[in-house]
């Protein structure tokens, strides 16, 4: 997480709001030195999922924001290329993705949030853990995007419509239950309603990686630079 703030501020963000969940303390105690970081707390989190925890923030998204998954690391000029993005919601994507799976016995494909765009354009069609067959994919989404001011408030009030309809217990997107839907389930709706995503593609190979097994952990150490 140090890297991936130091990648944020090479884009020019300075202020950082941190959801805390899982060994929250542990993230305290971490990044205390950290300049310009406040926390919020999801204490549901062994309940909820991706799309609930970043509502615990929504009353920081005013204005925009940047937003990044937490296992995640990310070369500095992916962040810069998505602060130069024009659009409303963009979406950082690797087009590499496939590279990166090969070897990747501990975390298959079918969990890849794959992305497919439209033809000759970097508009979002559909985004998502098996949501898009891989002969079909532009990409990989790696958890980095941006919301302007507006695409923040399409972010919010569609959240908001969708639970006074559903409430948690109903099924939302690819989800069981809004309760435990992704960040993706809410994009594709967004799309649906009409509402533009625009992909960021990555330029190299190699500039990122997730991390969720010791596996990734050592493939990270191989291509970013620690």
């Amino acid at each position: 997480m140090h890297r991936a703030l130091d990648a944020l501020r090479s884009a020019g963000v300075a202020e950082f709001v941190i959801i805390r969940g899982y060994l929250g303390d542990c993230l305290t105690a971490a990044l205390a030195d950290e300049p310009g970081v406040s926390f919020v707390e999801n204490p549901n989190f062994t309940r909820n999922n991706i799309l609930l925890s970043l509502m615990h923030a929504d009353g920081a998204m005013d204005g925009g924001f940047f937003c990044s998954y937490s296992d995640i690391v990310f070369r500095p000029e992916v962040a810069e290329a998505l602060a130069r993005s024009p659009h409303d919601l963009s979406l950082v994507v690797d087009p590499f993705w496939a590279d990166a799976y090969d070897g990747r016995s501990e975390h298959p494909v079918p969990e890849a949030e794959l992305c497919a765009t439209e033809a000759g354009s970097q508009r979002v069609r559909r985004v998502g853990k098996q949501a898009v067959p891989p002969a079909e994919a532009s990409g990989e989404f790696i958890g980095l995007w941006r919301a302007s001011a507006a695409g923040a408030g399409w972010l919010r009030n569609l959240y908001q419509k969708r639970l006074a309809e559903l409430g948690l217990d109903q099924p939302y997107g690819r989800a069981a239950r809004l309760e435990v839907a992704y960040l993706t389930d809410l994009f594709n709706d967004l799309i649906a309603q009409g509402h533009p995503i625009h992909a960021v593609p990555i330029e190299r190979p190699s500039s990122w990686r997730e991390i969720d097994t010791v596996q990734d952990l050592e493939r990270a150490a191989a291509v970013v630079n620690w």
